[in-house]
């Protein structure tokens, strides 16, 4: 992602990988699943903020947020 700043912090995403089943988790691991997880949330919070403004409304809902993220996985799925 360059050289931008990142908003998720390591140790969080070190713990999921963990959680996940992993005994060991290399640093470049955990900044990969960090970059994804960060580019995939992003695009999740555009799509929700569309869906916002078309319902007419400036505040971003659960809602769209949970369908947003069902849209993107769903494309995500199919061109993967």
């Amino acid at each position: 992602m360059g050289g931008r700043d990142r908003e998720l912090p390591l140790a969080p995403i070190d713990r999921l990988i963990h959680k996940a089943g992993a005994e060991r988790v290399s640093e470049e691991a955990s900044q990969a699943l960090r970059d994804i997880l960060e580019r995939l949330g992003e695009e999740i919070a555009r799509e929700a903020i569309e869906l916002a403004k078309h319902a007419g409304r400036k505040t971003v809902t659960r809602g769209d947020i949970e369908y947003a993220a069902r849209r993107i996985t769903r494309v995500y799925m199919i061109t993967s």
